[in-house]
Parts: C-alpha cells; sequence; structure tokens
C-alpha cells in the first residue's frame, strides 16, 4: 500500500512538472521561437490535474453522487428517450453532441489577439467554470427525471425567473441551431467527399444501433470495431466518389442541403435515442478524438513554432480585423465552446441524463467530456497560431478590409504589421488546390490550413492539399453531431414549456407531442437557415453577430440555477463552485451585452452601426459590406434587431439571477419554506462502472452479480 501511495505521489508530480514548465515557457517567452508542444504540455498536465483531484473532490465531497439511486434511465425505461445507456456509448454521444462548432471556429478566430489569452481561457475555463457546470447541471437533472435547464429554473426557482429561462434558453437554442447547420452547409456545399462521408454515418450508425439492441446486446467492443471498421472505409471511399463520375451526385446545393438538414434533424429527433442519435454520436467520437490525438501527436513529432504573437497590439486597441472589441470581455465572447459554453448546460439537461446509467459516471461524462472538448480548442488555436501570421489575416479579414486581389490583401496585411507577400499568399492557395484563400472567414478554412501545415510536416507536403479537404470535411462532422442533439433537446425544451399549459406534453415520449414539438423546433432554426442561404445579409447571418453572447447568456443561466440548487440542497459553503463562474461570466458577457447595445464605436455597437448606416442611406450612400442600397436597408435592419435581442436576452439573465439570489436570501432566512423537485430515492438494480476502466472493486462486484446494464 505505501508502495502504491509513493508511486501515484511520484506520477501526479511529474504531470504536475510537466504542465508547469509548459506554462512557464509559454508565459517568461519573450522574442524566441516557442514550440507549439509546449501550449499542449501545458493543456494536459492541466487537464490531468483538473480531473483527477477538481471534478473528484466536487463529485464526491459536493454532490454526493450516489451509485445505490436509480437515474432516470433505470426508472423510466422507455426505449424512445429513456434508456440505459452503456458509459462508453452515452460518453461517445455527450462528446458529439456538446462538441460543435464553437471549440473549431472560436479559437481560431480569437488568435488575432495572441495565442497567450486564448490558451489561459481555454484551460483554466474549462477546469473551474465549464467542466464544473457540465457536470453539476448533469447531476441535477438526472436527480430531477431528465428536467430541461428552462424547467428546472422555473421550479426551482420560481414561476416568473422560471419563465425568464425558459424563454431565454428556447430562443439561444434556436439562434444556436441555426449557425450550427449554416456551418454546415458552408462546408459542404462544394464537397462531395464530406457529403457522402457524412451520409454514410446514418446507415453506419442505424447498423451499430440495432446491433447493440438487437443483434448482440452489450457487445460494446464488437461494434466499436465494426463501426469504425465501417466509418473508415466511409471516407477512403469519399475521396473516390470525389474523383468519379458520382462526384456530381453528392456535390449539392446550398438549397439542397438545407433541406436534406432539416430532414435529418427532424428524423434524429423522433427516432428512439438507441437506434441513431446515439450510435451515431458515438461512431463520430471516434473520429473526432482520433483526429485531435493524432493533431497533438503530430505536434510533438514535428514541433511546428507558434509563429501568431503570445499578445498582438489588437489585444489592446480594440480594432482586429477579424473582430471588434478589446481583449476584454470579447475573448471570452469568441472562445466560448472548450471554456464555458451555455449550450452544454442543455445537452446535460436533455438528452443525457434520461441515458445515463449511475450518478457515480456524472464526473467522467459531464466534466470529462468537457476537458475533451477543451482539448479540441486548444488543438484549434495551435493550428491557427503556427501559420504565417500574415495569412491568418488574409484569410479572416473581410474582402471590405483587405480587397479581393494579393496585391492589394498583401499591402493592407503589411500594414498591419504582418508581412506576407502576394507570391506567398497566391502559393499557399495553390498548396491545398484553393483557388484563393482571401477573406475564408469563419475560422473553418484557417483550421484546415493549420491541420494541413502539421500533417504534412509528418507525411510529406505532397499530401497538403489531402489534408486540408480531410479537415474541412472532419469539421462538418463535427458540427453535424451538435445539430441532431440539439434538435431532439429543443424538442424537450419545447415540450416543458408547452407542459406547463397542457400536461401530456409533460410525458416527453408522447408521440403526437414529440412530433409536432420536433416539427416545430426543425420549422424554426431551418426557417432562418433557408433565409441565411439565399439572403448574404438575411435569416441566420442576421442572428450571426449574436451567437457568441447568446451562448455565454445561457451559461449564466446554468450556473445561476446550480448555484441555487447548491444552496437549497443544504450544500452552501459549496455554492462558491459554481458562484464564483456565475458571477466572472455575468460580469462578462453584461459588460459585453453593454457594450453591443451602446458602444460609440460602429463596428462593436449595433445601434451606432443602425445609426451610421441609415445616415449613408440618407446620403445616397453604399458602405461596405452592403453591395446596394437594399443591402443598406437589410444592414440598418439587421443592427436594430441584433441590438434589441441583445438586449432583451441580457435583461432576461438579469432578471434571472436576481429571482435566483432572491430564493437563495430566502432560503437561508426560511429554510422551511423552500422546496426541492428532486425524484424520490429508488433503490438501482443495475451494476456498472463508474470510469472507462471498472475499478478492482467493480469487476468483484460484476463477478458476484449478474445484471442487465441495457445497450
Amino acid at each position: 500500500m505505501r508502495t502504491a501511495n509513493v508511486r501515484t505521489i511520484v506520477i501526479w508530480t511529474l504531470v504536475a512538472l510537466v504542465g508547469a514548465v509548459g506554462w512557464s515557457v509559454l508565459a517568461l517567452a519573450r522574442g524566441e521561437d516557442v514550440s507549439a508542444a509546449w501550449m499542449v504540455a501545458a493543456a494536459l498536465g492541466s487537464y490531468a490535474i483538473g480531473y483527477r483531484f477538481y471534478s473528484k473532490f466536487i463529485a464526491y465531497k459536493v454532490l454526493k453522487v450516489d451509485a445505490t439511486r436509480a437515474t432516470p434511465a433505470e426508472r423510466l425505461d422507455n426505449g424512445i428517450d429513456f434508456h440505459p445507456t452503456d458509459r462508453r456509448v452515452l460518453l461517445g454521444h455527450h462528446f458529439a453532441a456538446i462538441a460543435g462548432a464553437g471549440p473549431l471556429v472560436g479559437p481560431v478566430l480569437a488568435a488575432q489577439m495572441g495565442y497567450l489569452p486564448g490558451t489561459v481561457w481555454i484551460i483554466a475555463g474549462v477546469i473551474f467554470a465549464g467542466a464544473v457546470q457540465d457536470m453539476v447541471v448533469l447531476f441535477f437533472s438526472t436527480r430531477r427525471d431528465g428536467r430541461s435547464l428552462g424547467q428546472m429554473a422555473r421550479e426551482e426557482i420560481g414561476p416568473f425567473g422560471g419563465a425568464a429561462a425558459l424563454i431565454a434558453a428556447f430562443a439561444i437554442m434556436i439562434i444556436l441551431l441555426g449557425v450550427l447547420a449554416l456551418v454546415i452547409v458552408n462546408a459542404l456545399a462544394a464537397s462531395p467527399w464530406g457529403t457522402f462521408s457524412i451520409a454514410m454515418t446514418v446507415p453506419i450508425a442505424l447498423l451499430m444501433g440495432f446491433y447493440l439492441r438487437v443483434l448482440r446486446p452489450g457487445r460494446v467492443a464488437e461494434v466499436s470495431l465494426i463501426g469504425v471498421g465501417l466509418l473508415l472505409l466511409a471516407l477512403v471511399a469519399g475521396r473516390w466518389v470525389a474523383e468519379s463520375s458520382w462526384a456530381g451526385a453528392f456535390t449539392l446545393a446550398p438549397s439542397t442541403l438545407v433541406v436534406w438538414l432539416v430532414a435529418y434533424g427532424f428524423i434524429a429527433s423522433i427516432l428512439p435515442v438507441w437506434m441513431l442519435l446515439a450510435p451515431r454520436d458515438y461512431l463520430s467520437t471516434f473520429m473526432k478524438i482520433g483526429t485531435i490525438a493524432l493533431l497533438a501527436l503530430g505536434v510533438v513529432v514535428a514541433l511546428p513554432t507558434l509563429r501568431m504573437d503570445p499578445v498582438t497590439d489588437f489585444a489592446s486597441r480594440g480594432d482586429g480585423p477579424v473582430f471588434a472589441g478589446s481583449l476584454f470581455p470579447f475573448v471570452f465572447i469568441t472562445i466560448a465552446c472548450g471554456a464555458l459554453s451555455g449550450f452544454h448546460s442543455l445537452i446535460s439537461s436533455g438528452t443525457t441524463p434520461k441515458m445515463i446509467q449511475k450518478e457515480t459516471q456524472v464526473r467522467m461524462i459531464g466534466y470529462g467530456s468537457m476537458l475533451m472538448e477543451s482539448s479540441v480548442a486548444i488543438m484549434a488555436l495551435v493550428a491557427a497560431s503556427i501559420i504565417d501570421p500574415g495569412l491568418y489575416f488574409a484569410m479572416n479579414a473581410p474582402a471590405g478590409a483587405i480587397g479581393t486581389t494579393v496585391e492589394n490583401a498583401s499591402q493592407v496585411v503589411t500594414g498591419w504589421g504582418y508581412s506576407i507577400s502576394p507570391a506567398e499568399l497566391a502559393q499557399a492557395a495553390k498548396n491545398v488546390e484553393e483557388a484563393t484563400l482571401l477573406s475564408r472567414t469563419g475560422g473553418a478554412p484557417t483550421l484546415a490550413v493549420g491541420v494541413s501545415e502539421i500533417f504534412s510536416k509528418v507525411t510529406g507536403g505532397s499530401l497538403r492539399a489531402f489534408w486540408y479537404h480531410f479537415a474541412i470535411m472532419f469539421e462538418a462532422l463535427f458540427i453535424l453531431t451538435a445539430l441532431d442533439a440539439g434538435t431532439r433537446v429543443g424538442r424537450f425544451m419545447l415540450q416543458d414549456m408547452l407542459g406547463n399549459v397542457y400536461r401530456p406534453f409533460k410525458n416527453i415520449s408522447w408521440k403526437p407531442g414529440l412530433v409536432l414539438t420536433s416539427a416545430i423546433v426543425c420549422a424554426l432554426w431551418g426557417y432562418f437557415l433557408w433565409v441565411g442561404v439565399h439572403e448574404p445579409l438575411g435569416g441566420i447571418n442576421q442572428l450571426f453577430p449574436i451567437f457568441g453572447i447568446s451562448n455565454q447568456l445561457l451559461a449564466a443561466v446554468a450556473l445561476a440555477v446550480c448555484t441555487t440548487l447548491l444552496v437549497k440542497s443544504g450544500r452552501l459553503k459549496w455554492a462558491w463552485i459554481t458562484g464564483i463562474p456565475l458571477v466572472w461570466d455575468a460580469t462578462v458577457t453584461l459588460t459585453a451585452s453593454f457594450q453591443k447595445v451602446f458602444s460609440s464605436d460602429p463596428k462593436v455597437g449595433f445601434f451606432k452601426q443602425r445609426s451610421v448606416f441609415q445616415d449613408a442611406i440618407d446620403d445616397g450612400k453604399v458602405l461596405p459590406p452592403a453591395k446596394s442600397m437594399d443591402d443598406m436597408h437589410t444592414v440598418v435592419t439587421n443592427s436594430t434587431v441584433d441590438g434589441v435581442l441583445t438586449a432583451v436576452l441580457a435583461l432576461l439573465i438579469v432578471v434571472v439571477i436576481a429571482d435566483a439570489l432572491r430564493v437563495c436570501v430566502r432560503h437561508l432566512r426560511r429554510p422551511a419554506l423552500s422546496t426541492l423537485s428532486e425524484a424520490p430515492y429508488v433503490e438501482s438494480k443495475i451494476l456498472a462502472p463508474a470510469g472507462l476502466i471498472p475499478t478492482r472493486k467493480e469487476r468483484e462486484e460484476a463477478r458476484d452479480a449478474v445484471t442487465p446494464t441495457g445497450v
């Protein structure tokens, strides 16, 4: 026993030293080359310490997870929404559902401020805020029959604050789904390889679902090998298809992709969760984690240098070409997923609590999945920081700022202090077999260039174009898994809202209700997507500027609900665990909201932008990005809508936080008046490990009793 303790101390001391050295090099390096491997070392060392110690403390000391307590999946199992799911499959589903566009795109955009601010926020944010939120929401939702975040707010905070939370959460959810879908459409519109490969994941997932449910129940290892083999075949075949006469059949117009995405979202929302959603997300996880792991390995092997400055001048000036605004608060808004994301709280109170086998698994699935997503964000930041900074800004600055020719772009970017020649810009596009890389905004193409840079150093420069297009397809697959789970969660939220008016909707597996609400949710985000695809300044494009703020405002709702529940459930001394992140997030997001509404800088303030464009209309002028007077009127409308929505959402969140504070104070003064909507205790009959690898005690329990555990 003494030897084991010494060994454990030595191992964790080494892990801490690796992380500490990584942080020291990143923080203290001035003027010399810094390898990206140090960023990876700082991240992995910090993640390991955070998971081993902090998450364990929260799970067992604060939440007091109970392995003997039956979860909703066990008590309410109906094979549609409630279904006990093997922890490995559920880990894959949860990770795939939360890991959408955010961890890929946000860090890439935030790189304009330098690599250091983003690195600090991604790692510290996930350990102390993001992963904590995900795990605590999952725990409390599991204790409440898988209730949605908005419904928990209504039941635990009260009708007033709860109604504000329900409305805000659902509205933000539709915006998030529309933005995710738009990124997918943009990625797949000219990619027969990506379209074919992603389409093939649907029949593969159906096969896996029936294999686990009907053919070989519980054989997760078998179905994993089959699924991964078929997925790799689909990836290889996708390139064959792209180079064959079939390419035309899988080169879909954006409007066609919209129809297919809406249809897929609807079907995935109404089918039993074991049939398509869980196995497809589990399958996608192999590709996601596999690619990120290979990327990390590539960094260690190739040792690329971080070419972006640690902190750029744009961080203090706030006039960056990628996005306007100062480092505080906008880095913390731009980097959401990977550090702290409100969208995750919807998944943690949506599909996952209805599928988890044991309370003890909330640590691995809630906290662990978020650390996995944070590693994706770190690799995205690495990819953006190792390419030529001049190329980075040429790719991410709008055409209105740098023009449409490599000569003009070179001149403008050089004026910003990042020299790159026209020939270098042209060669960069040629290397990845693209006509141009200028103004390829949105983050995804930049990430793909970074990925191709790392992988080509290992496999050879001749494969640079292959890795670039692979990364584009990989990103679309990454995001689609968040879209299908998000649609189902949106259905749960709408059912909870309607259930307050018409009780049959309370039964989320009631077929008329699930079909109707799924159709409404798909119609809402599908409408914004359809208009956005056909009108460059309309539809979801209109709402895109408030994506980051709305996501972080939703995180404030989740943290407010968690803090209230900690207080009401007798855990007041531990309320700081979510209370401190709540104060930080509320400060950041409300500051950002205030600036977006009232700033006198037209690049930041919505209403100021509206005023500038309206004055130009009165003078008969056309300002970029508008190309016509009709576009000018659209920009005025968009600025007005975005400003009003930002103000309304911020006000709703203030109402939620204020009402939550009122409930906490009332509980402290008169505890007898407080009630908890926690489901009654029922003893669990399921035996299942808490982590990926069973402990010795768990193996002994499994040998002593044979209990069916579901799939």
